[in-house]
């Protein structure tokens, strides 16, 4: 059995940053939303559910960062 060589370039192991960016942000926008809804529905002022949103947001992003920095460190 003759093994046959091709001259196509393949970059999946490149693809591991996409990935990532991909699910973080989809993870991040569902949670604060969801986070933005449920204090909005609870009847409080826009103050309340901005300082929630943003604090969801920071608080998501430092997660995310931190998760991958353990994954690549490791």
């Amino acid at each position: 059995m003759s093994r046959l060589s091709h001259s196509e370039i393949h970059m999946a192991h490149r693809i591991g940053w996409l990935r990532a960016a991909v699910l973080g942000a989809n993870d991040g926008l569902v949670s604060t939303a969801s986070l933005v809804v449920c204090v909005a529905a609870a009847g409080s002022g826009k103050p309340e559910v901005l300082i929630t949103g943003l604090a969801g947001l920071v608080s998501g992003a430092m997660s995310m960062a931190a998760g991958e920095y353990v994954s690549v460190s490791s």
